[in-house]
């Protein structure tokens, strides 16, 4: 069974960058779909970025776009999130999911497979 696993989360200054992985058990490009969600206490689940694994266009939320990058590595089965000019905003847990149902579009869609997130602390 599909496993993912979340890094890269931590504390960082307002402005600053960081890049989150997330490591699969399968090859991603096996699946349909994969996604970022992140939710902060007390808040509903957010979708950050998802895209299909080919041919890798991901769609970005609009309170992330120009600010995070989503990208995959097919040869680690790993995928990133890159993001930049952090703001207080962006703190939550982030998650990484998968979703193998074959149907139109990726945005928006329920994901099967979920990793354990990883907290970012953004502070201003």
């Amino acid at each position: 069974e599909l496993q993912l696993v979340e890094s890269g989360g931590g504390l960082v200054q307002a402005g600053g960058t960081l890049t989150l992985s997330c490591a699969a058990t399968d090859v991603i490009y096996s699946w349909y779909c994969m996604g970022w969600f992140r939710q902060a206490p007390g808040k509903e689940r957010e979708e950050v970025a998802s895209m299909h694994i080919d041919p890798g266009s991901p769609d970005y939320a609009d309170s992330v776009k120009g600010r995070f990058t989503m990208s995959r590595d097919n040869a680690k089965n790993t995928l990133y999130l890159q993001m930049n000019d952090l703001k207080p905003e962006d703190s939550a847990t982030y998650y990484c999911a998968a979703d193998g149902a074959w149907k139109v579009g990726c945005w928006g869609r329920d994901y099967t497979f979920w990793g354990q997130g990883t907290q970012v602390t953004v502070s201003s």
